[in-house]
């Protein structure tokens, strides 16, 4: 039976348990933020070794950013599939491109968690690199790399989870792995852990004792939340719930499914995992109680559109996020998701992107090839008949669209891990465009 973890603190102590008597000497348990931070936290009180991070970023195909072609990591270092840039056509121009957006990620991310010390001098020492997963092992090579570059006599990845493939080729390539659980199955990190919220920023510092976020930033200085708000939508007001992190990136508005509302547990589940990567979130009844007791307005997407397009305004105009021009996008769930890009149709470019978990984007019909924004359709892999409807929808939506297939999820993502797949793939989604948006931006 294969082995699945509480939460990335149960994941930690584990591993931390298994390396305890490993003879490990004179050691320094380095994680690869955020996720790792928490796991490396259980491994360094076991080792009673110092705690650090080294940053790394994957690098993804262009208009694909879940797939990666590689990672880069803090000292310069850049570690490339060959073999998948070759079989892609990746262009060296790409390459470069893709670098230096991570690049600038990375640094923000260096001084964000380091603020302001060096790197550790690893010589003579065991340097523990520690992750909540390994996946392709792209990230985990460049952070190995890094390690060997500052003089570490051993080193060595430790990770509670990995796929039994990727642990097998890490080692025939003569790296050293320590490896819970390497099921030979292995669809997404976050499948082997009952709880894989999104670890913060805040956390993150917390873990390593840095200091918090200047307050005198501006966008820093927003953080709130949950709050409750009211969002007036012609002749409706319509309650919402609002929670601004310390340094918002931009804001993601919900688009809820039928008989769901601003309380639906998925949403705020997900919603919290975005706050944790740095988003905004807007939760909002899409109806009044009493538009909701009438089954034919659940089902009017051109009316939830427009409530949609009223709380997109709200944010513009009433919300300290609009003052700032953070880029906004929408998530959208079941109907929501057609509301959702019926919205972004109208609004063009105001929509910087969509993401759909187990949506019917087929019910936003006309408006599909109206859409500009980029659009991530996430469906569960048993959910066959709304995985052709996202097929077909896919194929009638201009702008660029990707389709994510979570295995073993169903419908409503109740399945261990399912959902905390679908936080994971939003915030990633989320998170690049983000970056892509600032970069736009004159600076």
């Amino acid at each position: 039976m294969q082995l699945v973890f509480k939460d990335r603190i149960d994941a930690g102590e584990r591993l931390g348990e298994s390396l305890a008597n490993a003879g490990l000497g004179v050691c320094t348990v380095l994680a690869l933020p955020r996720g790792g931070v928490p796991v490396a936290a259980g491994v360094a009180k076991a080792l009673d070794a110092p705690l650090d991070v080294i940053v790394a970023r994957k690098l993804g195909v262009p208009g694909h950013s879940e797939l990666g072609f590689g990672a880069i990591a803090e000292g310069g270092v850049a570690v490339l599939n060959g073999s998948l840039v070759e079989r892609l056509g990746i262009t060296r121009t790409q390459i470069e491109r893709v670098i230096e957006r991570e690049q600038e990620e990375l640094s923000r991310r260096v001084d964000r968690y380091r603020s302001g010390r060096t790197l550790p001098d690893l010589s003579g020492q065991t340097a523990v690199l520690v992750d909540d997963g390994l996946a392709t092992g792209y990230t985990a090579r460049a952070g190995l790399d890094a390690l060997r570059r500052l003089g570490a006599e051993r080193v060595l990845l430790a990770v509670p989870v990995g796929a039994r493939e990727t642990v097998g080729e890490l080692q025939r390539d003569g790296y050293e792995v320590v490896c819970l659980t390497a099921p030979e199955h292995f669809a997404a990190v976050g499948q082997w852990y009952m709880d894989f919220t999104q670890t913060s920023d805040a956390e993150v510092l917390d873990l390593l004792g840095a200091p918090a976020a200047d307050a005198s930033d501006p966008a820093g200085s927003l953080g709130v939340g949950p709050q409750e708000v009211s969002i007036t939508a012609g002749r409706a007001v319509l309650q919402g719930r609002l929670t601004i992190p310390l340094e918002p990136r931009g804001i993601v508005i919900f688009a809820h499914g039928s008989g769901s509302s601003r309380l639906s547990p998925r949403n705020i589940e997900v919603a919290e995992a975005l706050n944790a990567s740095g988003m905004a979130t807007l939760l909002f009844d899409l109806l009044t109680p009493e538009e909701a007791g009438d089954r034919r307005n659940v089902f009017d997407i051109a009316l939830l559109g427009e409530r949609l397009i009223a709380a997109t305004r709200w944010v513009g105009e009433h919300s300290a996020l609009g003052r700032i021009g953070l880029p906004v996008f929408y998530f959208g769930a079941s109907t929501g998701a057609a509301a959702a890009l019926v919205a972004a149709a109208k609004l063009g470019g105001g929509i910087s992107g969509v993401v759909s978990r187990g949506g019917r984007p087929d019910l936003a019909g006309d408006a599909l090839p109206n859409v500009t924004a980029p659009v991530l359709l996430i469906v569960g892999g048993t959910d066959r008949e709304v995985l052709e409807l996202n097929r077909r929808a896919a194929a009638l939506i201009r702008s660029d669209v990707e389709l994510a297939v979570v295995p073993g999820a169903g419908h409503l993502f109740e399945e261990p891990g399912t959902l905390g797949e679908v936080s994971r793939l939003a915030a990633a989604y989320f998170s690049d465009l983000a970056e892509q948006s600032s970069q736009r931006l004159p600076g």
